[in-house]
C-alpha cells in the first residue's frame, strides 16, 4: 500500500483528529494516508477496495463492522470523537471542519507553545482535541489577560486548570483510555 495518498491528513479515514495528535505533532507519524505512515491499516485496506474513499462516512457501507470498538480505547490521542468528526463532515462540509482543525491546531499550538512546562503535552492534546473550539478560545484569552506574564510552571498550572474546569463543565474526562486486557 505503499502509493495509498489522501488529500487531507490531518483529519484520518476514520475520523481520527491527526492534526492534533502528539505524534504527528512531534514527526513521528505522517497522518492517514500520508506516503510512508501507518500504510497497514485496515481502514487504509478498505478505502482502496471501495474506491480510495476521503473518509469512512463517504462510503455506501459506512458505519461497518471495522468501527467496531475502533473508539473503546486511545492510542496517542483521543478516539473518542471519531464519529462526531465524520459526521461534521457529512453534515458541515470539509472546509468547515478544516477551517476549525486549522484553528484547534493553532490554539494547541498555542498551549503547547506559552503555557507547556513539560509535561503538559499529552493532556493539551487531549484537551483541545475533545472541548469545542468555543470553550478553547475562552480558555486562551483568559490564560492572555491573566497569566501571560507568570512564570511557566504558573502558567501551565493556570492552562491545566482551565482546561479540566471546561471538561469537567461537558463531562469530558481529559485522561487518555488504555485498551482493556
Amino acid at each position: 500500500m505503499k502509493d495509498f495518498q489522501r488529500e487531507y491528513l490531518l483529519l484520518s479515514l476514520c475520523g481520527l483528529s491527526c492534526g492534533l495528535c502528539t505524534m504527528y505533532l512531534g514527526g513521528y507519524c505522517p497522518g492517514c494516508g500520508g506516503g510512508d505512515g501507518n500504510q497497514s491499516c485496515a481502514i487504509a485496506r478498505c478505502s482502496r477496495e471501495h474506491g480510495n474513499v476521503e473518509f469512512c462516512c463517504h462510503c455506501s457501507e459506512y458505519p461497518c463492522r471495522k468501527f467496531e470498538g475502533l473508539d473503546d480505547y486511545d492510542s496517542f490521542i483521543s478516539t473518542r470523537n471519531l464519529r462526531e468528526n465524520l459526521k461534521s463532515v457529512q453534515t458541515r462540509g470539509l472546509d468547515a471542519c478544516k477551517a476549525e482543525m486549522a484553528e484547534k491546531i493553532t490554539l494547541l499550538s498555542w498551549l503547547l507553545s506559552n503555557c507547556n512546562a513539560g509535561r503538559q503535552k499529552s493532556l493539551f492534546a487531549t484537551g483541545v482535541n475533545l472541548l469545542p473550539v468555543e470553550d478553547l478560545r475562552t480558555i486562551r484569552a483568559r490564560l492572555e489577560s491573566a497569566s501571560i506574564d507568570l512564570p511557566i510552571k504558573e502558567r501551565a498550572k493556570a492552562a491545566t486548570t482551565l482546561l479540566q474546569e471546561a471538561a469537567n463543565a461537558r463531562g469530558i474526562e481529559l485522561k487518555l483510555r488504555k485498551k482493556t486486557k
